[in-house]
């Protein structure tokens, strides 16, 4: 069966002292053969605090060596991994915290008081353990736990429960089973050809999806290890993907840009010919942004794209840079992937429509939301994504929006994924994300926010000027604001909905 426990169990025997995870301010290394053993010990520590199968088990800390071996363990020894989102409002986190019904939350002292606050209005009882995420050991000693036996566990027992970082309303708590999480990083797996010999360097939070199966599932997968500092950092980066030797990565384009524009390694003595790729998701990656840090860095970025509701990968660009295609998350790998219209059939290739998945990877569904899960998933398995795009005869996808984000002026559809690459063609333009906004004359028009890179000053006559010389009038916006930071989830992508709600207020 592809359950988490299986996968573990079977890279234990085979490679008992092979190193998984490499955790670099504690400087501790951990085993294939700690890791289960520690997962059955925690199984052990949780059933001993009367938590039984499917219960949930909520984390509020960042990423390190006990976050990745407090995820893993809780999957592996038959309970519900329920990761909190570090930068929801405290009444997201109260909603989620009720919501999931988790039992028990571990934490570190410098997010407690986020925590209780979090906790003020709900009534239920939940167990509170602090920890110290760069400790060694945090369980009681073996002896104590010895006599419990784990539960079975099955590949379609429920392992995960994360909510989506949605702009407007509740969040949906997504459940993925044992099978959709193996399944998403065997995906990984085949689109990346990993081997047991790669290296991975975690830079998402294990709050998010990407940061979750691409980066500590996948390594889990394939065989191969993970280095997991407790954070991204524009200037350590380099060095970890040196000094630990990494031969890939996965980021978001936001970081690609920051290492763009504030990263500069000639001569820093960095090794870096071991690595073999790049990999972006979450978010469309501009093309100009693409091969702009292609040139600088001369390492191949692999577009990809994926959502929680997956698992993670859905599409990916072949390895093979000569069969690539810019401006696109690749071709279905794993799983299948059609176009349809709004009646639900098939479209011609080349013709826009939404996007629709199906395979091992997708959700069992939305916790305690039948209504929506009805709506997402059809009966035969086909998942409703809300991203508009088209696919081309090589079975390439090319998304043009979401459903919701959709700019429709005059009654003409606008990608805001256009506007977007033209302002990031712009020298001095470090994020951007265009918007909807009410209008009288046409029903909606444009909006554009802006991030400039740090030192650069830049008019907004100027970028109105850009955008008129390469989208032409109808196109550029009619509002442009340069503001200091744009509203981003958890994985760094943007929330553009909120840009329209900031606009309004």
């Amino acid at each position: 069966m592809r359950t988490i426990r299986d996968v573990l169990d079977e890279k234990a025997e085979k490679g008992h002292d092979k190193i998984y995870l490499i955790a670099p301010e504690p400087n501790l290394e951990l085993t294939y053969g700690r890791l289960r053993g520690d997962s059955v010990r925690l199984g052990q520590y949780l059933m001993m605090q009367g938590l039984e199968k499917g219960d949930k088990v909520s984390l509020m800390l960042t990423n390190g060596y006990q976050a990745a071996k407090l995820f893993i363990g809780t999957i592996y020894s038959g309970f519900v991994v329920a990761p909190l989102n570090l930068l929801a409002q405290a009444s997201r986190l109260e909603y989620v915290l009720d919501h999931s019904d988790a039992r028990i939350v571990f934490y570190t002292k410098d997010l407690e008081e986020r925590l209780q606050n979090a906790l003020k209005n709900i009534t239920r009882d939940i167990i509170l353990v602090e920890i110290d995420n760069n400790a060694e050991d945090i369980l009681p000693p073996e002896g104590e736990l010895e006599g419990l036996e784990l539960p079975l566990v099955t590949e379609e027992d429920d392992a995960l429960l994360l909510y989506t970082s949605g702009t407007t309303g509740v969040p949906k708590g997504v459940i993925l089973s044992h099978k959709n999480m193996v399944a998403g990083g065997e995906y990984t797996t085949m689109a990346h050809e990993l081997t047991p010999e790669d290296r991975a360097l975690c830079s998402l939070p294990l709050y998010h999806i990407n940061g979750e199966i691409v980066t500590a599932v996948t390594p889990l997968v394939s065989g191969g290890s993970v280095v997991m500092p407790h954070k991204f950092s524009v200037s350590n980066f380099w060095e970890f993907i040196s000094d630990y030797r990494c031969t890939w990565f996965s980021v978001v384009p936001t970081i690609i840009s920051y290492l763009t524009s504030a990263t500069d390694i000639e001569g820093k003595g960095h090794h870096l010919e071991q690595v073999r790729f790049g990999r972006s998701a979450s978010s469309a990656l501009p093309p100009y942004l693409h091969k702009s840090f292609e040139k600088t860095f001369k390492i191949s970025i692999v577009e990809t794209m994926g959502l929680t509701e997956t698992a993670a990968p859905v599409f990916s660009n072949p390895m093979d840079s000569k069969m690539r295609k810019y401006g696109s998350p690749g071709q279905a790998v794993g799983n299948e992937a059609k176009i349809v219209d709004k009646k639900g059939d098939v479209v011609p290739m080349g013709t826009k429509g939404e996007i629709m998945i199906r395979g091992d990877n997708v959700m069992k569904g939305y916790y305690k939301d039948p209504e929506r899960t009805a709506e997402a998933l059809e009966p035969n398995g086909w998942f409703h994504t809300g991203d508009l795009g088209y696919m081309d005869e090589d079975g390439f996808i090319f998304v043009t929006g979401r459903i919701k984000e959709l700019i429709i002026k005059g009654g003409e559809n606008i990608s805001p994924g256009e506007i977007d690459d033209v302002m990031y063609s712009h020298p001095s333009i470090l994020d951007a994300a265009a918007v909807g906004i009410p209008d009288e004359r046409y029903g909606e028009d444009i909006l554009c926010c802006c991030v400039l890179k740090p030192g650069c000053d830049c008019t907004v006559e100027e970028l109105k000027q850009h955008c008129l010389e390469h989208l032409g009038e109808f196109k550029t916006p009619k509002v442009i604001r340069v503001v200091e930071d744009l509203p981003k989830g958890p994985s760094g992508k943007i929330q553009r909905l909120k840009l329209r709600d900031m606009e309004a207020k």
